[in-house]
C-alpha cells in the first residue's frame, strides 16, 4: 500500500466517494437491527448535496453533535451537525451528489444517486448530520427547546460515543413535512433505507443537485 502513497493520494480521494455508493446499494432492502447504527464513524472528508421532492416523516427530533472525522488531507477535524432523527420517512424524487476534486487527468469527478422518483425511498430510525438545509418545512405538535435526551417523540440519540450533550437544546414534533428540500450533510445512517428505482452514475467536472 504504500507504493500507492506517492503521486497516489489524489485517487485515494476518489475511492472516498465510492465507499456510499456501494454502502446505499448494500442497503436497499435490508434491515439492520435497531441499535446496531448507534456505533459512532469517522466522517470523510467530503460532504454531499441532498435534494428532495419532499420528505415526509414521524417521529420527529433533532439536536446539535460535533461529528468527528478527516479532512482530505487525512488532518483530524471536527464538523458541527444538526442531527435531524425520524422514526420513519419517505422520500419522494431524492437526489445525491458528491464531488471529489483535483484527480488526475480527469480534474474533478461527479457522483450522482437517485431514486424515488416513480415509488417514495422508505426509511426507518432515520439519522441526518446537517450542515445546512433550505426547505418549507411544517411540524405537527412540536416541542423546542426540550432537552436531547428528552426527546422522545423521536427515535432517541444515537449515543454509544455520540459527541453530543444529552442536556442541550433539543426540538421534537410528532410528524413533520419538507418540501422543496435542499440540504449539505456529512452523514446518514438508518436501520432501513430502501431506495426505489436507484441509479448512480459518474461523470467528470463539476455536477451536483443543487
Amino acid at each position: 500500500m504504500e507504493s500507492q502513497v506517492r503521486g497516489g493520494t489524489r485517487w485515494k480521494r476518489f475511492a472516498v466517494v465510492m465507499v456510499p455508493s456501494v454502502a446505499a446499494t448494500a442497503a436497499i432492502g435490508v434491515a439492520l437491527a435497531q441499535g446496531a447504527l448507534a456505533a459512532s464513524f469517522s466522517v470523510s472528508g467530503q460532504s454531499f448535496k441532498v435534494t428532495a421532492d419532499k420528505l415526509e416523516g414521524t417521529g420527529f427530533a433533532q439536536y446539535g453533535a460535533l461529528d468527528n472525522g478527516y479532512t482530505l488531507d487525512g488532518k483530524k477535524t471536527a464538523h458541527p451537525v444538526a442531527v435531524s432523527s425520524f422514526k420513519s420517512a419517505t422520500i419522494n424524487n431524492m437526489c445525491q451528489s458528491v464531488v471529489t476534486p483535483d484527480i488526475p487527468i480527469f480534474g474533478s469527478v461527479s457522483l450522482i444517486l437517485k431514486a424515488g422518483g416513480d415509488k417514495p425511498v422508505e426509511a426507518d430510525n432515520l439519522y441526518i448530520d446537517v450542515a445546512d438545509l433550505s426547505a418549507d418545512a411544517t411540524f405537527n405538535n412540536i416541542d423546542i427547546g426540550v432537552a436531547a435526551k428528552d426527546a422522545s417523540k423521536g427515535p432517541g440519540m444515537k449515543g454509544n460515543g455520540e459527541q453530543a450533550n444529552p442536556f442541550g437544546f433539543a426540538q421534537q414534533a410528532d410528524s413533520a413535512t419538507l418540501t422543496n428540500v435542499k440540504q449539505t450533510a456529512w452523514a446518514t445512517t438508518a436501520g432501513t433505507f430502501k431506495l426505489s428505482g436507484l441509479h448512480m452514475s459518474l461523470s467528470t467536472g463539476t455536477h451536483e443537485c443543487y
